[in-house]
């Protein structure tokens, strides 16, 4: 087989020259509203998901650029999802946009080289492609959050954002430097075949694992490293929170299991045990800032990370008695439940700025009283989202925590099944919070009777939003499926 095999990255390759021609065409686009730009970068982003649909359907895993990069099931199946995910969220902010003067080229251009960033995370098969693909994707972020250049939160959320994504690659680097010094090799399959073999230096390994799992972290903004995500919820343009909160977290997933499942799964007891307190920390944290908060982005925001929390309960099983059963099961869990919330959050984000308009932002809890006298359809949509997040039938949201708490308590092991009972009485808090927007919604008089005014794609793509949180919901066997099949082709490769 060829070493560059470019097969491999076709879909990367498509949409690496479709960045560059949205950027060069938008230069002559003089159209108030971008329609020549916004419509060709759809059609990108359509053309690039149908390519990842059409390779994760083959089934069939290819090794390219010399063994740097993979292209399987896993891979294809999140990176389908990614561009969808910025599909959706750049249809949502774009009225959002034109009314803050921030519907330019660069809103469309750094979000095609963000998601091409997460392409090269998704089918990294050495540590410098993982790197690369981290800080293109976080280098488009970071701009994109500073696009208001004269807000100052918005400034000042760049900012803090782009010095602790700067400490987390760096926390991420160095353990990337430290595990090849102990196996010798940046290719992650060598690196799992050096650890099986035992005779490389433990101590090296341990430190290295440790600053691996912290990077980790601050991708996934896990506790303690979770402090940028609340300040940059809040203080970036709404439409730039959605795609923060929304394809990124896939490619955290995706790092995630490369890194630790597929090149490092011969010191599981180690990470596990850190992914263990990581999980507990952040849904008990994250469930108990939110319910103090008034701001509807920052309440968001520590709900992202107690939502974090939950889906690395999915990491923690490991091999039992040379079984991979819990393993295999408890990472598909944990995919579902981050596609179902990102699912979710596409439309939760959608619904505040739909909400915003001209000279106002929708940011806080206040602002959603009596949203279903206004509008009895949005107030009934944006319910089936809090219901989803709080884990309540017949919502996405529910089987997937069914799903990860399946996944510890088949283990039959007593941690787990603790872990379990944890994360149920911490998924009960949460539910105040969200429990507490449906009754602002339905129970308070609003503070306004300004009509809402929206365009029909929004409209339409909110109601199929709404639509597909309870089909996957009632009918979950389908997506189950699929990421159940992409965990077990990856492992098996």
């Amino acid at each position: 087989m060829n070493d560059m095999n470019w097969l491999a990255v076709y879909p990367e390759l498509v949409l690496l020259g479709m960045a560059c021609v949205v950027a060069m065409v938008d230069l002559w686009v003089t159209h108030p509203r971008r329609t020549p730009t916004y419509l060709l970068t759809q059609a990108t982003l359509a053309v690039v998901a149908m390519m990842h649909w059409l390779y994760f359907d083959g089934g069939f895993t290819i090794y390219g650029m010399q063994h740097m990069v993979v292209t399987d099931p896993l891979g294809h199946l999140l990176g389908a999802f990614a561009a969808l995910t910025v599909m959706v969220a750049l249809a949502y902010a774009r009225p959002y946009a034109e009314h803050r003067e921030i519907l330019k080229g660069e809103l469309f251009t750094l979000s095609l080289f963000s998601l091409l960033g997460i392409s090269v995370m998704l089918a990294a098969n050495n540590f410098l492609m993982i790197y690369l693909g981290l800080e293109l994707m976080s280098l488009s972020l970071y701009a994109m959050t500073a696009m208001r250049r004269d807000n100052i939160e918005a400034t000042e959320a760049a900012m803090k954002y782009f010095v602790l994504g700067a400490l987390a690659s760096g926390f991420l680097l160095y353990g990337l430097s430290m595990m090849y010094g102990a196996t010798g090799s940046l290719d992650i399959p060598q690196v799992f075949n050096a650890i099986a073999t035992g005779q490389i230096n433990k101590a090296v390994l341990v430190f290295g694992t440790v600053f691996i799992v912290a990077g980790l972290a601050f991708k996934l903004g896990a506790v303690p490293f979770h402090m940028w995500i609340p300040d940059v919820y809040q203080g970036a343009p709404t439409a730039v929170t959605l795609l923060i909160a929304g394809a990124p977290k896939l490619a955290a997933f995706a790092i995630t299991f490369r890194l630790l499942v597929e090149g490092m799964s011969g010191v599981a007891a180690d990470w596990q045990q850190m992914l263990m307190l990581l999980a507990v920390a952040s849904m008990l944290l994250g469930n108990l800032a939110a319910i103090a908060q008034s701001n509807l982005k920052r309440m968001l925001a520590y709900s992202t990370i107690a939502q974090i929390g939950f889906m690395l309960l999915g990491f923690t099983p490991t091999v039992i008695s040379n079984n991979t059963f819990s393993a295999a099961n408890g990472y598909s869990s944990a995919l579902f439940y981050l596609i179902s919330y990102v699912l979710t959050t596409l439309g939760t984000f959608g619904i505040i700025m739909l909400l915003s308009r001209r000279g106002f932002e929708s940011e806080h809890i206040d602002d959603l009283k009596g949203l279903a006298k206004r509008s009895p359809w949005y107030a009934a949509v944006m319910a089936i989202f809090m219901f989803s997040l709080a884990g309540i039938p017949p919502t996405v949201g529910f089987y997937a925590k069914l799903a990860v708490l399946q996944s510890l308590v088949s283990t039959n092991d007593t941690t787990y099944i603790v872990l379990a009972v944890i994360a149920v009485i911490l998924s009960l808090v949460g539910a105040f919070y969200y429990l507490r927007l449906v009754k602002v919604m339905y129970f308070e008089e609003p503070r306004e009777s300004a009509p809402i005014e929206t365009t029909g794609d929004v409209r339409v793509l909110l109601s199929l939003n709404g639509a597909a949180v309870l089909v996957f919901g009632l009918l979950p066997g389908w997506l189950m499926t699929m990421c159940a099949n992409a965990v077990l082709q990856a492992l098996k490769t």
